[in-house]
């Protein structure tokens, strides 16, 4: 996620903690690195300018009881989440019943995964949630929605042949009441036009819709300033879903676009799966692209993937000294419900500027079920205790389970390397407390693996 920008946020940071002393040379040059990331990360000019000459004019002329280091990096630190928003803003619940949240926004910008993604975030949170379909105009709408709500397991209310909006609200409007949370998905068009505008409003007043969310896809950056700014003119939004802010550049634009506009970010859309969805809360965010973690965007996604007993169950394990190659298995299968670890590992305090071995990280989904084989045709006694396997029981576990001795051993090895991971102290939520000198002694245990 903008991954430009917080490389270069990181050197940036480095160059200021490794300076002698702080003066204009060093200012500028700090201003100049920062002015070029910005840019390219399609945040306007004109913000990239002013935000320059803040930090500029702070840094030279104020006066602080900070340390000048820590200043400068404070001052660079605040005046980026200010671009992003400053705080954290959500959709506030009024508690009616159904809660009404109407998805609107042009096509191919996301509205039905969107709207899965929103039905699977609450009902985590113990809301019953259902989704209504009432894009009558795009081929295979209905469709599509129905396949997400299976995908989420939440009920779909879809009339695959209605050709008016309101008829199908009417004919599940008794069923809708049944829910706390009602998310509506609607139609798009290839330009916010008149008829658009006409239906959407048609739809808000007469369903009664508690809430109207604009979805904007962030790989359109700075066009996002004009989609949000007639939006929310023409039809009163009460904020923006920003999606597939994995791994784009623009990002940055879009999120800064709609702040512009007043228009604020809810949530971001940061991958394909379910749980790829986050509210935006511009401290944390720019904390992570800082390579500082963000613990309460990860303690969020893993609510939306591991249930309350299973994280117990593991606790309660770690803490035994108790972990199997069947817990292993386990954890690795959740944890891909998660996205890739390599994303999970950037949300982790210290963890983000760490460079840690890709083979702790990734596990292909292939490989899982070469190593489930293989962990089936084990003995209680290895699977409980993996030390007892030799050479002679790899081949006999090879043999059993059509699995190649290399697959075992590069489970093995795994196992190893995650057990020795947890029992440093970076298992069972301590990494919360975790300080640089601790950090430290982690790189130097695994052989200097990890870099910061």
């Amino acid at each position: 996620m903008l991954e430009k920008l917080s490389s270069v946020l990181k050197n940036t940071f480095n160059k200021i903690a490794s300076a002698i002393f702080i003066d204009k040379n060093i200012v500028n040059d700090i201003i100049k690195d920062l002015q070029r990331a910005l840019i390219e990360s399609d945040v306007d000019i004109k913000i990239v300018f002013e935000l320059s000459e803040k930090i500029k004019k702070k840094a030279l002329e104020e006066k602080s009881s900070l340390e000048k280091k820590e200043q400068l990096i404070k001052l660079i630190h605040d005046e980026i989440v200010s671009i992003l928003g400053n705080e954290k803003t959500e959709i506030k619940l009024k508690k009616t019943k159904p809660e009404k949240i109407m998805l609107i926004g042009l096509y191919g910008s996301g509205k039905t995964t969107t709207a899965a993604k929103l039905a699977y975030y609450y009902n985590k949170r113990g809301m019953s949630c259902c989704m209504v379909g009432l894009d009558v105009h795009r081929p295979a709408a209905p469709e599509q929605l129905e396949q997400m709500a299976a995908k989420a397991k939440i009920p779909c209310f879809i009339n695959k042949t209605e050709k008016d909006p309101m008829k199908i609200w009417k004919e599940f409007e008794s069923q809708i009441k049944k829910y706390d949370i009602a998310i509506i998905d609607t139609a798009g068009r290839d330009a916010l036009d008149e008829g658009l505008i006409d239906e959407i409003k048609m739809l808000s007043k007469k369903i009664g819709a508690e809430h109207t969310v604009l979805v904007i896809q962030s790989d359109i950056g700075q066009a996002a300033k004009r989609q949000a700014a007639e939006f929310r003119k023409t039809c009163n939004i009460d904020g923006v879903i920003i999606t597939r802010m994995d791994g784009t550049a623009k990002g940055g634009g879009a999120i800064t676009a709609c702040v512009e506009t007043g228009a604020k970010v809810l949530f971001i859309g940061t991958g394909e799966k379910l749980a790829d969805i986050e509210v935006f809360n511009p401290t944390s965010f720019v904390s992570r692209i800082l390579g500082m973690g963000d613990l309460e965007a990860l303690l969020e996604k893993a609510r939306l993937v591991i249930s309350p007993e299973d994280q117990e169950k593991l606790e309660e394990r770690l803490k035994e000294g108790k972990f199997t190659l069947l817990d292993l298995y386990e954890q690795l299968k959740t944890m891909q419900g998660m996205g890739p670890l390599s994303k999970i590992a950037e949300m982790i305090p210290g963890l983000g500027k760490m460079k840690i071995p890709s083979e702790l990280l990734e596990v292909q989904g292939e490989k899982m079920k070469k190593w489930k084989f293989a962990i089936d045709s084990m003995t209680r006694e290895e699977i409980e205790d993996p030390d007892t396997i030799d050479t002679n029981r790899i081949n006999r576990i090879s043999k059993g389970s059509n699995i190649p001795t290399s697959d075992i051993r590069a489970l093995l090895k795994q196992y190893k390397m995650v057990q020795k991971f947890f029992g440093s102290g970076l298992g069972a939520g301590s990494m919360e407390g975790m300080d640089q000198k601790k950090l430290a002694k982690l790189a130097k245990k695994f052989g200097g693996k990890f870099k910061f």
